[in-house]
């Protein structure tokens, strides 16, 4: 008999890279049986790009905070079919709000209601991975980031946050109900932690900071033409500050991997999840992504030198952009949308880009972990800078969001 899986936040950057993998039979043919995608908004199967197969259900408009907990689970047992049969949940949803104690309180009762319906709802139930991320080491903290306690590499036995910090982040009451909850439950869980995500979903999504540069990298390839300059758009700081990439489908299938192999007597263990276990930076990693549209990635401009915006020139540039729309049938609107924008911009001011310019300081991870789990069985594929993120820019290109002949070396490129 095979496994079955539910996704909550199946349309996210990380959900949907989870259904994708799980319909592609990660990590081998014969493992799932079916796979249950949960969206909060409308998705047709032939707008997700996800490969036609029998076994998908797509699940739109349950709110898991909407009604009592009967009515939830009224919703997913209508809905859902065969739910008693669901052996993995893999918890990826997440409700942004501007309020951070709502969104705070909306976090930990979205995961306390989800889990508390499939526990009860599904006999077969073996596995939950609640997918957290780099706020646990602080690095959302920017200046404030602690270098005393917490250090990297950043590694998961570390100690948590410490006052005022900690009683702001929704992690630490997720873990700390999940711990309790699950402490005499027979299924087994773990939680995840990736750093900034690199991957697309068809739809415009709010955080994906890999739209927003594949966007830019072809209009600018556009405007400036092939072989060109590309300035990296942030600060000397930023060029240097080592990290982890967290693509998307890496993301998935070390998470699959846990979650098929995790020893029992690791329940509820931290993993950092990323696409390899040597750290980069920008100074490497910006001349890859260049060179995926022609052009010729160098530093930051210097002091006496303006600095590239992206969002400013995709702004100055947006009636080459709309010929582009036109000439290549790309979905319209996805250049100037805010929905493109909104997580991109989220804290930045006028000038400034929080993911590219204020993370200016080293904050790789320590993979020992993942790649050590299970002991007899560790995983153990790596993906470079280009795999991760040129896969990325393929979808985009397949999914209409920037031209066909994009890529430098397509049979289509001019």
């Amino acid at each position: 008999m095979g496994k079955r899986a539910l996704i909550f936040g199946a349309s996210g950057v990380t959900g949907w890279s989870f259904v994708n993998e799980l319909l592609h039979d990660y990590p081998r043919k014969g493992v799932w049986d079916g796979v249950v995608a949960m969206t909060n908004r409308p998705l047709k199967q032939e707008d997700s790009l996800w490969p036609v197969d029998s076994r998908l259900q797509i699940v739109s408009g349950i709110d898991l905070l909407k009604g009592s907990q009967a009515d939830l689970e009224g919703s997913l047992r209508d809905k859902v079919k065969t739910i008693n049969k669901i052996t993995h949940v893999y918890y990826l949803a997440y409700k942004a709000s501007t309020d951070m104690q709502q969104e705070l309180e909306d976090a930990v009762s979205m995961l306390k209601r989800s889990t508390t319906a499939m526990d009860a709802l599904s006999p077969s139930l073996e596995f939950v991975v609640l997918q957290t991320g780099a706020k646990m080491y602080g690095c959302h903290l920017l200046d404030n980031h602690p270098t005393d306690y917490i250090h990297v590499p950043l590694s998961e036995d570390q100690p948590r946050l410490k006052a005022p910090y900690h009683d702001s982040l929704f992690y630490h009451p997720q873990l700390d109900w999940m711990f309790e909850f699950a402490k005499s439950k027979s299924w087994n869980w773990c939680e995840t932690r990736p750093d900034i995500i690199i991957g697309f979903v068809p739809n415009q999504n709010f955080y994906s900071l890999a739209t927003v540069l594949g966007i830019f990298l072809a209009l600018y390839a556009s405007v400036q033409g092939r072989g060109a300059e590309c300035p990296f758009p942030s600060t000397s700081k930023s060029w240097v500050a080592k990290s982890n990439d967290s693509s998307s489908d890496m993301i998935a299938r070390q998470t699959v991997h846990l979650s098929l192999t995790l020893p029992q007597n690791q329940k509820g263990g931290g993993f950092n999840v990323a696409d390899a276990k040597k750290p980069e930076s920008w100074s490497t990693k910006w001349p890859t992504l260049c060179g995926y549209f022609g052009l010729n990635g160098t530093g930051p401009a210097k002091e006496e030198q303006s600095t590239l915006e992206v969002r400013k020139y995709i702004n100055d540039h947006l009636a080459d952009w709309k010929k582009l729309e036109e000439q290549s049938g790309l979905k319209k609107g996805v250049a100037d949308s805010d929905l493109t924008f909104k997580g991109f911009e989220a804290f930045a001011d006028k000038s400034q880009y929080f993911l590219l310019t204020q993370f200016d300081f080293d904050r790789q991870y320590d993979m020992t972990k993942m790649y050590s789990t299970p002991q007899d069985k560790p995983f153990t594929e790596q993906r470079s800078t280009m795999q991760a993120w040129g896969l990325v820019f393929d979808r985009m290109r397949e999914g209409k969001l920037i031209p066909e002949d994009s890529q430098a070396d397509s049979p289509h490129a001019a």
